[in-house]
């Protein structure tokens, strides 16, 4: 799978807003895609989040699952428990470059619905996430 990336303009240094390196969160657990929902609810209620980045075999970021969604799939009628993280993981590619602002970053996921986006290096580490203001 090819990582793709969404490169916004830098945010000048005299940025209200800022940057999404200013204001982000570290990355908190990254797991394999190949996790079974189970699992990964568990390592979520260990590490007390209520998110989990996805990397695929070479560590690279590939996704993001949240409770709430690990929570909704379980619940499904059609759940087995071989359900691997990579079939439903919120966030697939574009994420955030660091140099995002954080304006845009908000705006990405207004329009995606989403409350947690990652952010990426260059080469698709995973670097941390950004979470959307309420």
């Amino acid at each position: 799978m090819t990582l793709v990336q969404t490169q916004f303009r830098p945010a000048s240094a005299h940025s209200a807003h800022g940057t999404v390196a200013d204001t982000m969160d570290a990355a908190g657990p990254q797991v394999w895609e190949d996790m079974t929902v189970e699992v990964a609810l568990s390592v979520m209620a260990a590490a007390r989040t209520g998110h989990l980045v996805v990397c695929d075999d070479d560590g690279l970021c590939t996704g993001l699952v949240t409770r709430a969604r690990l929570t909704a799939v379980r619940h499904n009628s059609g759940y087995t428990d071989r359900i691997r993280l990579r079939d439903i993981a919120d966030v697939i590619a574009p994420f955030a470059s660091p140099l995002t602002t954080r304006a845009e970053a908000e705006r990405a996921m207004r329009h995606r619905r989403l409350g947690t986006l990652p952010v990426v290096d260059e080469q698709g580490n995973a670097l941390g996430v950004v979470a959307l203001s309420r």
